[in-house]
C-alpha cells in the first residue's frame, strides 16, 4: 500500500466550527503581489477556536453560558481587483447555500449548508496603521479597476443631488456637488484623491467634462432599494478596543473606505447579507467587516497582519458563541 503523503490529505471541518470566509484581492497597479492576499494566503483551513474568557464580565454573566471553546474554520479566496469579478463572485458567497466561483482553489473546502457565519473582506490601502471600516458606499466609483474598466453606470434621479447640503459622511456632499458639475477642477472627488494618494496610483480615475454631467457610478440594478450607505452589524469600535487592550495597538476605525474596489466589496457583501436575510428568521445572518492593511512592512509585516486578522475571526466568532448562548438560555427558560 503506498504511503499517504500530506496532499493526499484532505482538509476537514470539525464538527460544530464557525464557517468564516476571508477574502484578498489580487495584484493590481505596482502591487504584483497584493499585500492583502500575502495576509490571507497562510490561513486557508486554519482551525482557530473561540476565547470567550478574554471578554469583559458583562458579557459572560449569565451561568448557563458555556465557555468551552468552539472550533472556527477558516477559508480563503483570493478576489480580482475588477468590479465585474466583485459583481460576479460576492453574490455567490451569500447565496444559501453558498457557492464559490468555479476557479476557486482545490484545497477550499466546500462552503456550509446554511451560510457563512462571518466573510471578512481584506484590501491594501496606503502606509499606517490597520484600518476598521465600519460601512460600505452605494455609488461614487470612478477609478479605474486592474483592468481599465469603471463600474457600472446607475441610474440617478435628479432629487438624489438635493442631499448636498446634508452631513451624510467624510467627502460625501464635496463628492455628490461635484458629480452635479460634472468633477472638480482636477476632475476628482476628495474621496477619490485621497485614496488614489493612499495607493501611490495615477491616471486610474475617470475624467471629468466641464460640458456635461460625470455619470454615477457603483451598485444599479437589483440594489435600487439598498440604502446609499450600510454599516456593518458588528460593534466595530468595541471591536477596535478590545484590540488595542489584547495588544493590537496599530488599529482604528474607519467611516470611508475609499470608492474604490475594497468599498465595492464591502457594500455588495453587507447589500447581499440585507438581500438574502429573512425577517421571521431567527438565525444569526452571515457577518460582515472590511479591514484595510498597508502595504508590507508599512509599518506591519505580513506576518503582523496575518495574525491581526485571526485575533478579528477569534473575536467575532466568540461574540457569535455569546449570542447564541444567550438565545439558546432564554428559549430554555
Amino acid at each position: 500500500m503506498p504511503a499517504i503523503t500530506h496532499d493526499d490529505v484532505k482538509p476537514q471541518v470539525p464538527k460544530g466550527a464557525f464557517r468564516v470566509l476571508v477574502t484578498g484581492f489580487g495584484p493590481f497597479s505596482h502591487y504584483g503581489d497584493n499585500p492583502s492576499w500575502l495576509a490571507v494566503e497562510p490561513l486557508q483551513n486554519t482551525v482557530l477556536h473561540t476565547d470567550i474568557h478574554s471578554k469583559s464580565s458583562s458579557h459572560v454573566s449569565t451561568p448557563e453560558i458555556t465557555h468551552d471553546p468552539q472550533p472556527i474554520h477558516i477559508t480563503t479566496l483570493k478576489v480580482p481587483v475588477v468590479y465585474q469579478d466583485v459583481l460576479d463572485i460576492v453574490p455567490g458567497l451569500h447565496a444559501r447555500p453558498p457557492h464559490l466561483p468555479p476557479d476557486a482553489p482545490e484545497d477550499c473546502v466546500p462552503p456550509p449548508p446554511g451560510n457563512y457565519h462571518f466573510v471578512f473582506h481584506i484590501g491594501v490601502a496606503g502606509r499606517g496603521p490597520l484600518r476598521m471600516e465600519r460601512l460600505g458606499h452605494k455609488l461614487g466609483y470612478h477609478m479605474k479597476d486592474a483592468k481599465g474598466k469603471l463600474a457600472p453606470v446607475v441610474r440617478v434621479s435628479p432629487k438624489d443631488f438635493s442631499r448636498h447640503g446634508d452631513p451624510v459622511g467624510p467627502g460625501e456632499p464635496t463628492a455628490i456637488v461635484e458629480r452635479m458639475i460634472g468633477g472638480s477642477a482636477t476632475g476628482l472627488t476628495m474621496a477619490e484623491s485621497m485614496e488614489r494618494e493612499r495607493l501611490g496610483m495615477s491616471d486610474i480615475v475617470e475624467a471629468g467634462d466641464a460640458q456635461a454631467v460625470r455619470p454615477t457610478r457603483g451598485f444599479g440594478v437589483g440594489y435600487e432599494t439598498l440604502p446609499d450607505e450600510i454599516t456593518s452589524d458588528i460593534d466595530v469600535t468595541r471591536l477596535v478596543h478590545d484590540l488595542k487592550k489584547s495588544g493590537v495597538e496599530q488599529i482604528y476605525t474607519s467611516m470611508d473606505a475609499g470608492h474604490y474596489l475594497c468599498d465595492f466589496i464591502y457594500y455588495c457583501s453587507l447589500a447581499e447579507v440585507k438581500r438574502a436575510s429573512k425577517p421571521y428568521e431567527k438565525r444569526q445572518n452571515t457577518q460582515v467587516l472590511f479591514l484595510h492593511c498597508p502595504p508590507v512592512d508599512q509599518p506591519l509585516s505580513t506576518a503582523e497582519v496575518t495574525d491581526a486578522i485571526k485575533r478579528i475571526v477569534v473575536w467575532v466568532c466568540g461574540e457569535l458563541q455569546l449570542h447564541d448562548a444567550k438565545e439558546a438560555v432564554v428559549a430554555n427558560a
